[in-house]
């Protein structure tokens, strides 16, 4: 059979959604239409893809074999019609961690690429931006990818490299105990008053794993309204710290001081995420820049002893 690209993004916008009015939305079609298109495919391929019960939406598992090869064969059909249109097909990246500035490491690397054309979104969080990967809507996400027992985000058809390893500094008012240093042993946080969370803890995995190894007491703001709000509430109060990427921009007005981490140094895991079956050129042209700025720049350095990385971000690193 000749697959009909309209009837499976039809298909898809339902299963994405699991509900044939939202999905009918999406493409600016009447339900009626979506749903002769989706019926159409099914009586075309003789198999259902649909439960429909009611209100409620669920795929066969016909439907569910479909999926990711429908994913593909719609995002191919879409960079083919931009190549016979002469047109470049744009690579879309997604970032999050957006407290901690990802701008910062992805512009010097985008500026050496102007013939590439770059859509840059902004992803709440890791699963967010891994399932906009696996939909294809989304080529490839930076930030801080992590893998938990209970979270299979990374495996889902899905790569990650490292990309850059940022030391991590203290951050201090001007009340803090340890104000006047110009270093501190990361063993001290235990007993440096309480680690100032910009949201729930559990949410951070970075802080999670900080807590685990040296047993820093925590406390969380009840909202994340950035990183000049957030380091306000660390000055207002002698009690709180934060520990943030040593190359972000601190905001100048406010009573705040960076002091180095050492012995060992923490190390934030900076990494590019994408789906191993998507084709976009972009991809592999990104990931050999990367790689060329971070050996001039020297963003994988990796002290063994010196520095500490969760294990996992150290398995990353041992696999090259």
């Amino acid at each position: 059979m000749d697959l009909d690209l309209a009837q499976v993004r039809a298909f898809l916008a339902v299963a994405e959604r699991l509900h044939f009015g939202r999905a009918a939305e999406q493409l600016s079609l009447s339900q009626q239409a979506l749903s002769k298109r989706v019926a159409r495919l099914e009586a075309e391929l003789g198999a259902a893809l649909f439960l429909r019960g009611g209100h409620a939406v669920e795929l066969t598992e016909a439907g569910h074999r479909f999926l990711e090869p429908a994913r593909r064969a719609l995002a191919a059909g879409d960079r083919a019609v931009a190549a016979a249109r002469d047109l470049a097909c744009p690579l879309r990246l997604d970032a999050w961690g957006h407290l901690f500035g990802p701008m910062r490491t992805l512009r010097p690397v985008l500026a050496r690429l102007p013939e590439l054309t770059v859509e840059v979104g902004a992803g709440r969080d890791l699963p967010g931006v891994a399932d906009a990967l696996v939909r294809s809507v989304a080529d490839v996400g930076f930030g801080r990818v992590y893998r938990q027992d209970s979270d299979d985000a990374v495996s889902r058809d899905l790569t990650h490299r490292l990309v850059r390893l940022e030391p991590v500094d203290l951050v201090v008012g001007p009340g803090h105990p340890l104000a006047d240093r110009s270093e501190v042993r990361t063993a001290e946080l235990r007993d440096a008053g309480v680690l100032w969370s910009p949201a729930a803890v559990e949410r951070l995995e970075f802080y999670v794993r900080l807590v685990e190894r040296f047993g820093v007491t925590t406390e969380s703001s009840p909202a994340n309204l950035g990183l000049e709000h957030y380091l306000e509430q660390v000055a207002a109060d002698p009690r709180r710290y934060a520990v943030i990427p040593a190359d972000l921009e601190l905001p100048g007005r406010l009573p705040v001081r960076p002091i180095p981490l050492v012995d060992p140094t923490p190390l934030y895991a900076w990494s590019l995420l994408w789906r191993s079956s998507d084709t976009h050129p972009g991809i592999e042209t990104l990931l050999r820049t990367f790689a060329d700025v971070a050996a001039q720049r020297r963003w994988l350095e990796y002290r063994p002893g010196q520095d500490w990385l969760p294990a996992a971000d150290a398995e990353d690193v041992a696999l090259g």
